[in-house]
């Protein structure tokens, strides 16, 4: 098995303590409220949020998927730090065994830049190739600007 490594990074308007509580903390309220098409429903089906917690995200009717999985593995709130296993899809992957992906903002010129990693453990033999995950790649910065709209627009939130 092998492991494929992407990062990129996010800038936004928005300090680093709120983008944080709203994609990761409070994600499971957040998030369907502002994409309600998208995604319908977030819920905790192990734990409370913390570390060893499993969260089902649950898709709209137009998405061609239906639902993932994640495991929470590190959570540092102080330091906006988490770190989450894809463990669960009701679509099977043929090159991929699992994804974790490592989230980390912090403070850039009065409002943060988020560092995204994915790790891709692929099957043996797989090759995984750059356009093999655009799609994922857009859809998070699709959600991240829109997370960033939103808590622009509604200064109380999540602050």
């Amino acid at each position: 098995m092998g492991v494929i490594t992407y990062s990129q990074e996010f800038t936004c308007a928005v300090a680093p303590s709120r983008m944080f509580k709203a994609l990761i903390l409070d994600s499971h309220n957040i998030i369907p409220k502002i994409v309600p098409g998208g995604i319908k429903s977030v819920e905790f089906i192990e734990g409370d949020g913390g570390v060893g917690s499993i969260k089902q995200t649950n898709f709209g009717e137009s998405a061609h998927i239906k639902y993932t999985k994640h495991k929470i593995d590190a959570l540092d709130v102080e330091n906006f730090y988490c770190k989450y296993t894809l463990i669960e899809s009701d679509i099977k992957f043929d090159k991929i065994k699992f994804i974790v992906y490592e989230v980390k903002f912090a403070l850039a010129n009065g409002g943060c830049v988020c560092k995204m990693t994915s790790e891709y453990h692929v099957e043996e033999g797989a090759e995984l190739k750059e356009d093999d995950i655009k799609h994922g790649k857009d859809r998070a910065m699709g959600l991240f600007k829109t997370v960033e709209e939103y808590l622009l627009a509604n200064p109380a939130v999540c602050a």
